[in-house]
């Protein structure tokens, strides 16, 4: 990963940062692309393409292998036209060329460039003076661009069929993915989110650009999202043995983040972090050993190999002292700011309608949603006007969504082939085997509104990207922000969302936002609340022990956050320990666990 910044941009959505990495990556910033929807990157690879003049050859669905050529020539595209940014960057002068400028001036004060490059502004304009020369030359050669990162989420892997026959697993979606990225001329990183997937794993023997090269150094490296260090170390173990080595693990909130909310039994980000910077030395000993013995046993060893391990992390993070704290005494090595940059138009995709809801959105808009077929908890923006959408065509007697993509045809309830269940042909099967049960009113209400909670994920999260370039105008957005949202108080340029990571401005309306530790604790405690309503009190043991663990682990993490404390200044522990006493409070009066 480039260092130029002590920040990176995770994906988000699909369309929200699609072409993210064409507007930041020439100032040094990584961010990092979703491939769940080739059929929006084959959209993005034709308006980018027509737009920079370049050749577009349509890559259309007819082709057997489509998904993965149309990855392949988005992402060459990408890198093609950043390489054309930066290097028109170095051949221009720097009195005229502010994007040149820019990438100075973003830097973060640590930035080993930022002193020359103030000195060199004091020196005389003059075509004579060769130390100024010299020196802007210096500083148009330590340009490097951000990465180009991608993300797959390792369980979206639907099988594909070609006229009628069905495709070998290589052709399933994740695989094809993976495969479309492999091919690519990027040099970056693959992040795997969303759980272990071994056929995925194991397919990345496959290709030459994950092992090392002869001067030891890895073309495309391995990303894994975790929000445990147990899971960092059995996956890390489990591709060591295949020979693949992964060079960064990035630890995400569970709950506190935009999205999908992959909930775990309550264990808190201050704890796991605690744990990956003390684990750090052993996991990084025992996966060299593992990792060494497979890649001798397939005779690609070379003693040039220089092997290490990044941790990076995010979820909730708001201001530049959480930023600087997860840094300086956790020892990450980024931190990734999401939802924030749903605010820079120039950064990410999102129409005006939809950035100024965000900013109006209060707690309640934005809330933990049944939305996602998936069938995890989905941050959700509930004024966006896909939930509109939703809600107008139960209105008219006409729920779910015509499944266009199908992306997350999951569920073969009702019919052989998978189906979605946000699907009107789903929700259509689903309400009548409701109305054959002899529930309740109140339990059918519950049921029935689980039913048609379910929201089309797949046009909605790539209508932010369509909508915008005009590709779909009528396309409806679904906005998946996470809960930290509600505390910024403006849109924002990228260079006023930079100075606010680093301290310079502030962009908070809330002057009494929570600290994101604390943030995470409340809504696991919420989580909790609302887990103890839905089982009665004579429910089977299982529930009960689930329930009562997260609570232990939530007092457990309480316990760690007050030792902690100690290293805040006087304002902040005041604020921070009197936030613990509260949340204390309340989960104590959970006694029905």
């Amino acid at each position: 990963m480039n260092n130029a910044h002590t920040f990176y941009i995770p994906v988000m959505g699909t369309g929200f940062t699609i072409d993210t990495p064409l507007k930041i990556a020439k100032y040094g910033i990584s961010s990092v692309i979703s491939l769940v929807d080739d059929v929006l990157i084959e959209q993005m690879r034709k308006f980018h393409s027509e737009k920079a003049n370049e050749l577009y050859t349509p890559i259309t669905s007819q082709d057997k292998d489509a998904r993965a050529k149309r990855i392949t020539a988005y992402l060459n595209l990408l890198h093609k036209l950043i390489q054309k940014q930066v290097q028109k960057m170095q051949a221009s002068p720097f009195d005229t060329n502010e994007e040149l400028n820019k990438y100075f001036q973003l830097l973060p004060a640590s930035s080993p460039l930022k002193e020359p490059y103030e000195k060199m502004l004091k020196l005389e304009n003059s075509a004579h003076n060769t130390d100024k020369i010299a020196l802007q030359e210096q500083l148009k050669a330590a340009i490097i661009p951000g990465d180009i990162d991608v993300n797959i989420m390792t369980k979206l892997n639907k099988s594909n069929s070609y006229n009628n026959e069905k495709l070998p697993r290589e052709f399933d979606d994740a695989l094809s993915a993976l495969r479309g990225y492999a091919n690519s001329d990027l040099s970056s990183s693959v992040v795997f989110s969303a759980g272990f997937n071994p056929a995925l794993y194991g397919y990345l023997k496959e290709f030459k650009d994950f092992f090392p090269n002869a001067d030891g150094c890895f073309k495309k490296k391995i990303i894994l999202k975790v929000s445990d260090y147990r899971s960092a170390e059995i996956q890390g173990k489990f591709l060591a043995k295949h020979g693949i080595w992964v060079s960064e693990y990035r630890i995400e909130s569970s709950i506190n983040c935009g999205g999908h909310a992959f909930l775990n039994d309550g264990n808190l980000l201050g704890p796991v972090l605690e744990e990956f910077k003390q684990g750090k030395p052993q996991l990084l000993e025992t996966l060299r050993e593992i990792y060494i013995k497979a890649l001798n046993k397939m005779q690609k060893y070379n003693e040039n190999i220089a092997l290490d391990i990044r941790i990076t992390v995010q979820g909730g993070i708001g201001t530049s002292q959480e930023h600087n704290f997860l840094i300086d005494y956790y020892n990450v090595d980024a931190a990734g700011w999401g939802t924030p940059f749903m605010l820079v138009p120039e950064v990410t995709n999102l129409d005006n309608e939809h950035i100024d809801a965000l900013l109006n959105a209060t707690e309640k808009d934005v809330y933990l949603s049944d939305s996602s077929p998936f069938g995890i908890p989905f941050w959700n923006l509930a004024t966006s006007a896909s939930e509109k959408m939703r809600e107008t065509l139960i209105a008219q007697g006409k729920p779910g969504a015509v499944c266009t993509l199908g992306f997350v045809k999951l569920n073969t309830e009702f019919t052989q082939d998978p189906i979605c269940a946000s699907s009107n042909a789903y929700q259509k099967c689903k309400l009548l085997q409701l109305k054959e049960t002899n529930l309740q009113e109140e339990e059918y209400k519950i049921a029935e509104k689980g039913i048609l909670s379910k929201s089309c994920i797949c046009c909605g999260l790539a209508a932010s990207a369509t909508k915008k370039y005009g590709i779909d105008e009528n396309a409806k957005a679904a906005v998946c922000p996470g809960p930290n949202i509600i505390n910024f108080a403006k849109k924002a340029t990228l260079m006023e969302m930079v100075e606010h990571i680093y301290g310079k401005i502030s962009l908070l309306k809330n002057k009494n936002r929570p600290h994101m530790f604390v943030k995470e604790l409340s809504l696991y405690i919420d989580n909790l609340c609302n887990e103890i309503k839905k089982i009665s009190r004579d429910s089977l043991n299982g529930p009960q022990k689930k329930l009562q663990d997260m609570k232990n682990n939530l007092n457990e993490g309480i316990i760690y956050y007050r030792n902690i404390a100690k290293n805040f200044t006087e304002q902040q522990h005041i604020n921070f320990v009197n936030h613990l006493d509260e949340l204390a409070h309340k989960l104590k009066l959970l006694v029905n666990v």
